[in-house]
């Protein structure tokens, strides 16, 4: 009966597993077709047009735009990481004066569409001249109430504060405990976060919509917009280029997917 159970779960698993993977080969058969044989043709077969269509994005700004893309969603990887993190342990080490309060706000950060601070946001930067830069799409990402969230409630449950108090009795400072004690402790949770906030800053769409006016900070998303014109639409080398673009996530959650699922788990039971 168990043995028939395991059969019957396999069965299922391969088949969302396979569900799954359709959408990708959709795409990736797509590219491989010219702009006006894609819907001529049965797309899930490939055609034999991969190269040219390649060949067009790389004669556009596509190598540019990737690279972009790149220091855009590592820089804000790192950094809204370190951050979040850092707000987690002071949440859950330290008491002070509208802890509370400060928790709070937090949570009600989740609740409101970024969409709504972006005007603002956009005049703040155009004072700072930050316009047609990176930088802005990089800020961003570094004030996550759902980062922050995320990291209070894993230390919670992940760092024992023994741990903490016994590192000062030895004398240990706050930047040694933090770094020495605290990372290691959450490490599976550090991983979750890269992986959805590189996600997040990779995949963005309306934040380089609005601050970039050049094409030599176009990032991929605003990219593959850009190979539409007035009069056509070269579908087959806009799916080439998403093609490409889901590479380097692919890798990372290949990668990371064992501490992303068990980060995953352990927030969900810890809660």
């Amino acid at each position: 009966m168990k043995k028939t159970k395991k059969i019957l779960l396999g069965i299922l698993l391969a088949l969302i597993s396979l569900i799954s993977l359709v959408p990708f080969w959709l795409m990736f058969s797509m590219s491989t077709y010219k702009s006006e044989q894609i819907f001529q043709n049965n797309p899930l077969i490939p055609s034999n047009y991969l190269m040219e269509n390649i060949h067009t994005i790389f004669e556009s700004n596509f190598v540019q735009s990737y690279a972009n893309s790149f220091i855009i969603s590592i820089v804000a990887m790192v950094l809204s990481v370190v951050i979040c993190s850092m707000v987690g342990y002071a949440m859950n080490v330290y008491e002070f004066k509208g802890k509370k309060i400060l928790n709070l706000f937090i949570m009600m950060t989740m609740m409101v569409p970024t969409q709504i601070g972006i005007i603002g946001y956009m005049i703040e930067m155009r004072n700072v001249r930050l316009n047609n830069t990176l930088l802005p799409m990089i800020f961003v990402w570094l004030a996550s109430g759902f980062g922050a969230y995320w990291m209070i409630s894993f230390i919670k449950g992940a760092l024992p504060l023994e741990l903490v108090e016994s590192a000062r009795i030895d004398g240990a400072t706050e930047p040694k405990i933090y770094a020495s004690i605290t990372l290691p402790c959450i490490r599976p949770g550090l991983l979750t976060l890269c992986l959805l906030q590189f996600l997040w800053s990779w995949n963005s769409y309306i934040y380089p919509l609005v601050f970039v006016n050049r094409q030599e900070n176009y990032t991929i998303p605003i990219f593959v917009k850009s190979l539409a014109s007035a009069y056509r639409t070269d579908y087959g080398a806009q799916l080439a280029g998403l093609t490409l673009a889901t590479i380097p996530v692919l890798i990372l959650f290949i990668i990371g997917s064992k501490s992303f699922i068990k980060g995953l788990t352990a927030g969900a039971v810890k809660g």
